[in-house]
């Protein structure tokens, strides 16, 4: 003979937890804020972000100047003579007058060499430039200090 039980769903009714024990325990996730977060009551210091290293907060402004330089490897027949044609340089004879302040250019490096004669003129200069640029016909005049000058200043 077949017994009609009561299922429990129904024989729970009306009691909260449908024997779960205590109403926080067996909820779902989304009640505790993610799976992750289950457990450890008082005590989940293991989960924290730790501070990134190094400095925190307000800082000074610090204004760097950077120096706008140019290698004389820059300065081939080709670009020189675009220079001549935009009208940043003009032709002396066999000697080619560049004023690089026009060009936004502050210092003169002695990266490269040219084998055009150059006539340069520029705020700063390093000795390897002055060199390459003489050795090529030209010559090069600064209005400000030169690695050179510095060096015999220090001295």
């Amino acid at each position: 003979m077949v017994v009609r039980k009561t299922k429990k769903v129904n024989k729970y009714r009306a009691h909260t937890t449908h024997g779960g024990g205590h109403r926080k325990k067996r909820r779902g996730a989304g009640s505790r804020g993610g799976r992750g977060n289950a457990g450890s009551g008082k005590r989940a210091g293991h989960k924290k972000r730790q501070p990134l290293a190094g400095r925190h907060g307000f800082r000074p402004r610090r204004t760097i100047e950077t120096i706008k330089s140019i290698n004389v490897s820059f300065f081939t027949a080709v670009k020189v003579e675009k220079l001549v044609v935009e009208g940043n340089a003009t032709k002396e004879g066999n000697t080619y007058v560049i004023d690089l302040a026009k060009l936004g250019v502050q210092k003169l490096l002695g990266t490269g060499k040219t084998s055009v004669a150059l006539k340069l003129t520029v705020a700063q200069a390093s000795e390897a430039a002055i060199e390459k640029v003489k050795a090529a016909g030209g010559n090069v005049s600064t209005s400000g200090k030169t690695e050179v000058a510095e060096k015999a200043e220090s001295a």
